[in-house]
């Protein structure tokens, strides 16, 4: 019977479609500081999507409040009435930001 070998983890990071194995080190800092950025960005972009969906949201619900009548105050209803125009306007000033992207 062969001998059993110790169980080595396979610890890897998906990064820009690259797999990245973490038990080797970066052969330089300047491809360590990029992976990093790579990482960053991707995060940020994690973000600023969920930021447009919020707005979308925001927006069903400022509609909701607009259209709600004389169950909401006068003001709360014309600033819903507002945001339900403009948040969804914001939300594809976003998303065209964010196709831009490289």
């Amino acid at each position: 019977m062969a001998p059993k070998k110790p169980n080595k983890p396979d610890l890897r990071l998906v990064a820009e479609s690259e797999v990245y194995d973490l038990m080797r080190p970066p052969a330089t800092t300047a491809e360590r500081v990029k992976r990093l950025q790579a990482e960053a960005r991707a995060l940020a972009l994690e973000e600023v999507e969920a930021l447009e969906r919020l707005l979308v949201e925001a927006a069903a619900k400022a509609r909701e409040i607009a259209a709600g009548g004389d169950a909401y105050p006068v003001g709360a209803r014309e600033i819903a009435s507002r945001l339900a125009e403009d948040l969804p306007m914001k939300a594809e000033t976003i998303k065209a930001i964010v196709s831009r992207q490289p």
